[in-house]
């Protein structure tokens, strides 16, 4: 794990090949979003005079430099190294040069669990996780655990030296090696495997994406599944290994109504109540820096690189276009994630927390309007 506060913005080394859990489409054009209200218990205080996020995020689309409004927040944000971080990274750049209205501490780690105990325990105020996991959270805190918005869409791929393997039915009677037991990649290629009619294939987990490529590249194994940037990063180093398939189209040939979210932006209940403006602001940052991300390309990669997500600007080039950076939110969120999260639930309901998330759990913008 890494902090990147304001002071301290340096090159991470070492070669990365862990890409977390997760996780999605080019960040979302989809125009206006709708607003729905949230109920009176949600209602956060009043009289607070700062910058709307459509004022920021208007600024941001410009290119101008974000005015601070007279309420700025000092927020704590979590993130996994991967396609998580990828999608704030250019937030982080404009933090470390200032132009935020907001102060962000930057955390970032390579695995869920640190990032969630850390959320729990109060010492982050937001944080990007995988999906199923913002349930668990959602029911083990008794509802103290919001989402703000679908981060990362697909980002899983059937990655093999098998030339044989094209499709999902091609793994019958395989073995396939992954990360992520208890998580989206789990539960995700099992609902896949299931619903496709494939009982006999056997998932073998490992601790790290590291493991995987290596037993990959040794020839111990021939069928794998991992997230994106580490298939870019494995492909690279591995001339025989090739892409058969993404999860996320597979799993839109289940003709699901939802689609694989992998990552979720969370945010700590107390923490929206007393910063909803924050909050907002921070929502529209994200947006704009995910934007940029797919946009400007080779950009982000050096960015990618700077920051240590990544080592090498040009895999980040090459991985990014498949990592699927999104920032959904309001109604097309709720739809997404609440369907993915019904079909996980019917699999295996622990996989959710043992209950579905209430409506309180899908946070709209108009709780941010009401901060205004």
């Amino acid at each position: 794990m890494r902090v990147i506060a304001k002071s301290k913005m340096a090159k991470l080394l070492g070669w990365i090949c862990v890409a977390g859990m997760l996780f999605t489409t080019a960040c979302s054009n989809a125009g206006k979003q709708q607003a729905e209200e949230m109920s009176a218990d949600r209602e956060t205080q009043t009289g607070i005079e700062a910058q709307s996020g459509n004022e920021v995020q208007a600024s941001v689309e410009s290119g101008e430099a974000v005015t601070p409004g007279q309420n700025p927040a000092k927020i704590r944000v979590g993130s996994l190294k991967g396609p998580t971080t990828m999608g704030i990274v250019n937030l982080m750049k404009k933090e470390e040069n200032g132009e935020t209205v907001d102060e962000y501490e930057f955390t970032m780690a390579t695995a869920a669990d640190e990032i969630s105990a850390k959320l729990v325990s109060g010492d982050l105020d937001i944080a990007l996780v995988p999906a199923n996991l913002a349930s668990v959270l959602y029911n083990k805190t008794q509802g103290k655990v919001l989402v703000v918005d679908i981060n990362t869409l697909g980002v899983l791929y059937c990655v093999t030296t098998d030339d044989g393997i094209q499709s999902v039915e091609d793994l019958a009677g395989k073995t396939v090696i992954t990360t992520g037991q208890g998580t989206t990649p789990e539960y995700a290629l099992r609902t896949i495997l299931e619903r496709s009619g494939v009982t006999d294939c056997t998932l073998e987990f490992k601790s790290e994406a590291t493991e995987v490529a290596a037993l990959l590249k040794d020839g111990s194994a021939q069928i794998g599944v991992l997230p994106q940037p580490f298939v870019t990063a494995a492909m690279m180093q591995n001339d025989a290994l090739k892409s058969a398939f993404s999860l996320s189209e597979e799993w839109d040939r289940l003709d699901n109504t939802s689609h694989l979210v992998t990552g979720v932006t969370v945010v700590r209940a107390d923490f929206l109540a007393e910063h909803a403006d924050a909050v907002g602001r921070y929502v529209a940052e994200h947006k704009a820096s995910a934007e940029l991300a797919n946009a400007d390309v080779e950009s982000t990669a050096q960015l990618v690189a700077e920051y240590g997500i990544i080592e090498k600007a040009p895999v980040a080039a090459k991985a990014i276009p498949n990592c699927n950076l999104v920032c959904i939110t309001d109604a097309e969120m709720k739809a997404a994630l609440s369907g993915y999260l019904d079909t996980l639930y019917a699999q295996n309901p622990q996989a959710v927390g043992g209950a579905l998330p209430g409506d309180d759990f899908y946070v709209q913008q108009a709780v941010y309007a009401e901060a205004e």
